[in-house]
């Protein structure tokens, strides 16, 4: 497969001059200004003189003139049998005069919602080089990679063209009934297919909820500390964010003060980032305040499986008797984050306004994806991949908490009964953990700052470190590094 050069040509200036008998002489200067200004790149395969002549409706032997004249100046080089590649180029770059100053007069101004996001964005890794110790990833290196590779293999093999068309929203019911089965077991969690609507993650099921509910100076009430990315949501959509502290059984909801509350976003299987779990009184005090206070609970139960595979708490999903809970859970942190799926399940008066935003904003999650993914469940592969990367997760965990207390004894001390897929390291009070963990950063070890986890008072610092994404050896070598950067650091 060959590019059509006819549009990136014209940029350069051989539009207007196809007529002129030196056509070969514009193609040559083109092309050449092209690769020095590098819109080819080094590397990229040029069209065979054939396919050129053709696009360009010009002479073949033009494009051989044009094409010689590169060789001999060597901006391409001729591999035989193969054909014509652009080549390193060192020369300075042909200035192609586009304004860097743009007039913002000129266009329409930008809405105050995107306003308010860009004020909020939060973003920290995206950037990053490396995943350890990145918090909330799983073993990464254990995903079945070929037997995924063999499902999406049979899939695209027996599908049909009718399959190819656009899906339903909400998901594919295949996918949908299959995490309504899952659910019954692992988290004794009744609910019908037609409840739940699949999602890309946890944060997007939650823009979706809140576009459904928020309006601006709508009050919601969040957990303190807390998932940084879901207050600076809130914000974003202006809402007036209430937040209440944790204690070692959860959320303390009966010292809330607001006064009509929209909904409380919780995270009780495994708090985010406390790693404290929330206990069945706790639960049920919850589910009665919002009965009170007539407000939703959002349960993000993000990673239960990690947290709750031994000693299991009733979900407040489960326990609810008013269908005021919207359950929040994902595939992303069970398998891996690329996957992108996410799914919830949705009070009913909430259905049709969820439904209504997520045609006319975002697309969905692939269908391809979802049928695979609901193979991977029905052939009880997600089951045993659980077990697979629950008792790895056991074994790296303790390997971590083995190698850092000795490496860094009392000058990082890290809480070995969190639950979950990361640990929390405190630090000497003098350390700032926003500078030291930019250091780190820098340094290619990610971890994260405890106090940007709080949104007011109270602010604890620390390090939020994640431990299972690799194996015992990077463990190992990167604890190393972490240490004599430390000692750098403080010296």
């Amino acid at each position: 497969m060959y590019y059509n050069f006819k549009n990136i040509l014209s940029k350069y200036g051989l539009e207007n001059k196809l007529n002129y008998s030196t056509i070969y002489i514009h193609l040559y200067e083109a092309l050449k200004k092209a690769i020095i200004d590098r819109s080819l790149k080094e590397g990229l395969k040029l069209p065979p003189s054939r396919v050129l002549a053709i696009d360009l409706e010009i002479s073949r032997s033009t494009v051989m003139k044009a094409y010689e004249l590169l060789l001999l100046e060597k901006y391409i080089k001729s591999v035989q049998g193969s054909g014509y590649y652009v080549s390193s180029v060192k020369h300075k770059k042909t200035h192609i005069s586009f304004s860097s100053k743009i007039n913002n007069s000129k266009y329409p101004k930008i809405s105050r919602r995107a306003k308010s996001f860009i004020k909020n964005t939060h973003i920290k890794e995206e950037n990053d080089r490396g995943i350890a110790f990145r918090p909330g990833l799983p073993p990464l290196d254990v995903f079945p990679v070929q037997l995924w590779k063999n499902l999406s293999n049979n899939y695209w093999k027996t599908v049909k063209g009718s399959q190819l068309s656009y899906s339903n929203s909400f998901g594919l019911y295949s996918l949908r009934q299959s995490i309504s089965d899952y659910l019954k077991i692992y988290r004794n969690i009744n609910c019908e297919p037609d409840q739940i609507i699949i999602s890309t993650g946890s944060l997007h099921s939650l823009s979706l909820i809140s576009d459904a509910l928020i309006n601006k100076k709508d009050e919601v009430v969040l957990e303190n500390p807390t998932y940084p990315r879901a207050f600076f949501l809130f914000k974003s959509l202006g809402a007036k964010v209430v937040s209440v502290n944790i204690d070692n059984e959860g959320i303390c909801i009966n010292n809330v003060i607001s006064k009509n509350p929209k909904f409380v976003y919780v995270t009780p299987s495994n708090q985010y980032p406390s790693g404290i779990k929330m206990t069945l009184k706790r639960r049920l005090e919850l589910i009665k305040w919002a009965s009170v206070n007539n407000t939703l609970i959002i349960e993000d139960d993000y990673d239960h499986e990690f947290s709750n595979w031994e000693n299991p708490i009733s979900s407040i999903f489960s326990l609810d008797r008013e269908d005021r809970t919207v359950y929040l859970g994902t595939f992303n942190k069970l398998l891996h984050p690329s996957i992108r799926v996410g799914y919830m399940i949705v009070p009913m008066f909430l259905k049709n306004s969820i439904k209504a935003l997520y045609q006319q904003s975002s697309r969905f999650v692939s269908p391809a994806t979802q049928t695979i993914l609901s193979y991977f469940i029905e052939k009880d592969y997600l089951n045993r991949h659980l077990r697979k990367v629950i008792g790895i997760s056991i074994e790296r965990k303790e390997y971590f908490i083995e190698q850092f207390e000795s490496m860094f004894q009392d000058n990082i001390i890290i809480n070995s009964n969190n639950t979950g897929l990361h640990f929390i390291g405190a630090l000497d009070p003098k350390i700032n953990d926003v500078k030291i963990s930019n250091y780190f950063r820098g340094k290619g070890i990610i971890t994260h700052p405890f106090s940007e986890y709080f949104i007011k008072g109270q602010e604890k610092k620390g390090l939020v470190m994640g431990y299972g994404s690799v194996n015992k050896k990077v463990i190992k070598e990167t604890i190393f590094k972490m240490r004599q950067e430390y000692l750098n650091y403080i010296n």
